[in-house]
């Protein structure tokens, strides 16, 4: 890797930013990378080499599922000692799931993984993939006194990079798609682009990159409405191998006190499944305690998610699960901060 220009390698794994229009048929079709600076002359202007992968079959985001979070990962891993950067191109609709996998299966990440897409083409006329894709490979060659300023997972839309586990995808039509409701964004591109140095995960000392492979999807999510009744969440928590359940709660993690419900989720817990309590709020934390409708779930030990999002907390109990926590362990690890994912 040079010390003058920084290299970046381009990860295109499907999604809208991708794709081209055929102005005969109107239809989209898969962007070729190899003619990426032809298509877009601008990055002749920044000062980085940049490179381009393609899964060999663009997967639509809606179709993502671990095996390809490990495919990612593995992809980040095996180029790691050669590039200075990474820009993961996804489809927009489960990234904020992505962006949150990618976070705990790169441990010790030390440089930086940006996420981006788009919700045009690139051959569109308004599109705003052109702007996410040159700010996004920007942010990734982003160097200070030789150390790269990004050491994290990050996703970036519309003028602002955000930690991505802590994005949830909050919009199908705008440009301005993904929100981080609970944590502040760690660049704002304008006339400049500004680096909110306080909010960036601490620099790491020199430690190997450990990426993991295993992702266990024994998992499930409820949602808490009212009117839910014994068979629903039957249905779920005896679904067979479950081993974690993300219980989306009210307002700050406040559920039915109906007797059957939380004789329901003792019986689980003590036959080893894991509750995790996540607000179904855009924005806020899971304060147990705080109201009676919370405290007997404190009592049980249900998990507090404190101010993680649905996207997070599944994906790290997937991890989790993979490598091998004990479950004696496993409440004490899920409410520790891993990768800057909750408080």
């Amino acid at each position: 890797m040079g010390t003058d220009k920084r290299s970046i390698l381009l990860i295109y794994t499907g999604g809208t930013i991708g794709m081209m229009k055929d102005y005969t048929s109107g239809a989209l079709k898969a962007f070729d990378f190899s003619q990426l600076v032809k298509n877009i002359p601008e990055l002749n202007q920044l000062d980085c080499t940049i490179s381009s992968f393609s899964f060999d079959h663009p997967i639509d985001s809606s179709n993502m599922n671990p095996a390809h979070w490990v495919a990612i990962a593995d992809s980040i891993a095996e180029k790691y000692k050669d590039y200075d950067g990474f820009v993961v191109l996804h489809g927009s609709d489960t990234m904020s799931y992505t962006a949150s996998a990618l976070s705990f299966l790169l441990e010790n990440l030390s440089k930086p993984v940006i996420l981006t897409g788009s919700q045009l083409s690139i051959g569109d006329l308004r599109t705003d993939a052109k702007e996410n894709l040159i700010t996004a490979i920007q942010i990734a060659a982003l160097y200070k006194k030789g150390k790269p300023v990004i050491q994290e997972v990050g996703l970036y839309f519309e003028y602002k990079l955000y930690r991505g586990n802590r994005t949830t995808k909050i919009n199908a039509e705008h440009f301005q798609a993904f929100a981080s409701l609970n944590y502040p964004h760690l660049v704002e591109s304008g006339v400049h682009l500004t680096v909110f140095n306080e909010y960036l995960l601490p620099q790491k000392r020199k430690i190997a990159l450990k990426s993991h492979r295993i992702m266990d999807d024994n998992v499930a999510i409820l949602k808490i409405f009212p009117g839910i009744n014994k068979n629903v969440v039957n249905a779920i928590l005896q679904a067979k191998d479950l081993k974690a359940l993300v219980l989306e709660t009210y307002g700050s993690g406040n559920a039915p006190m109906e007797e059957w419900f939380l004789q329901k989720l003792n019986y689980a817990i003590n036959n080893g499944i894991h509750i995790i309590n996540v607000t179904q709020c855009s924005g806020g934390a899971v304060m147990m305690g705080h109201y009676e409708t919370s405290s007997r779930l404190k009592k049980m030990q249900v998990i507090n998610g404190k101010d993680i999002t649905t996207e997070a907390a599944i994906t790290k109990a997937m991890y989790l699960l993979g490598s091998g926590v004990s479950n004696e362990l496993f409440k004490t690890v899920f409410e520790t901060s891993l990768r800057g994912e909750m408080l």
